[in-house]
């Protein structure tokens, strides 16, 4: 994606994300969509838990 690089570690895992500012503010959804892959990648190794057990939750917190 232009204006965003990666950058690794000596185990050449990714550890720092660049973000070009006067790029992404050029389309605002860009960068959402790129906070939602960063959210979901560090998510990757949570618990899941279905539906139902979600719904259950949130009912609970009034939230539903």
């Amino acid at each position: 994606m232009k204006g965003v690089t990666f950058l690794k570690n000596e185990k050449n895992n990714r550890q720092i994300l660049q973000i070009d500012v006067k790029e992404m503010a050029k389309n605002p959804l860009k960068f959402e969509e790129l906070i939602d892959v960063v959210i979901a990648e560090a998510r990757k190794n949570e618990k899941k838990i279905s539906w139902e057990t979600a719904k259950k939750q949130l009912k609970k917190a009034g939230k539903l």
